[in-house]
């Protein structure tokens, strides 16, 4: 019997969520010290149907100034791929490195220009080596990394 073709396929990306919270507006905008931010990163995977898995990238960006918030970011990106015929080795690797280099570059504008549309400078995060990321979860599955979460 003839091997399957393997198949991976980028179905939909989209924003699955954001929020933009400034609890102390406007009195924060006439502080002027400078703000001290937080990001926070974290992947995820679920399987929707056979061959089927929304990967979803999320970030937390908090400033704040003192113990005040200035601003607190949330936003998840996410894309559903068709992923076929793939050997189970090379599972890990789609959805904790391949699946995420895709969706990530439209996380990064969203949050952008969700934090500029708040009225501050736009946050541009860095860009991310989810290899070194993926490695370093399987080298101490217990490490404070977020490792990728995948539920069926």
């Amino acid at each position: 019997m003839a091997e399957e073709t393997p198949v991976f396929a980028i179905q939909r990306v989209y924003l699955k969520d954001a929020s933009l919270e400034q609890p102390n507006s406007p009195a924060i905008f006439l502080n002027q010290e400078k703000p001290t931010v937080e990001i926070n990163i974290g992947v995820g995977a679920e399987h929707l149907a056979d061959g089927v898995v929304e990967v979803t990238v999320s970030v937390t960006v908090q400033t704040k100034i003192a113990d005040k918030t200035v601003f607190l970011c949330e936003c998840k990106q996410a894309g559903i791929f068709e992923i076929r015929h793939v050997p189970d080795d090379q599972m890990g690797l789609l959805l904790g490195v391949a699946c995420p280099q895709i969706v990530y570059p439209y996380l990064r504008g969203n949050v952008a220009d969700l934090i500029q549309r708040g009225g501050f400078p736009p946050v541009h995060l860095a860009e991310i080596n989810f290899q070194s990321m993926y490695d370093q979860q399987q080298a101490a599955p217990n490490s404070a990394a977020p490792a990728p979460q995948t539920t069926q």
